[in-house]
């Protein structure tokens, strides 16, 4: 799996934020990549140093779709994976900073 296609996006909230005061950042990644493909990307992307990495799959949420002319319809969306890095003491990723 090449770097670039393992996260997919930062993940930015009020928890994540205050995640980032204790140097954990938050990321979108692909249900493909394991841990050591996570901390490959962050720190060659962001050239930090990681510490740990926590993972964890979020399943996707029953949604309904509405049609003008048709009965609703219930839709699965998409389960996702959630990974959650701690960096080594004095670094930081400012792309992510609120």
């Amino acid at each position: 799996m090449e770097i670039t296609e393992v996260l997919r996006q930062g993940i930015v909230t009020e928890k994540t934020v205050r995640l980032q005061e204790q140097n954990q950042y938050t990321f979108k990644v692909a249900l493909r990549a394991n841990k050591i493909d996570i901390r490959r990307a962050v720190e060659t992307l962001f050239k930090v140093k990681v510490a740990s990495v926590n993972v964890m799959r979020m399943p996707g949420k029953p949604k309904l779709i509405r049609r003008r002319g048709s009965a609703p319809r219930p839709v699965e969306a998409r389960e996702w994976k959630k990974a959650i890095v701690t960096l080594k003491e004095g670094e930081s990723i400012d792309a992510l900073k609120a």
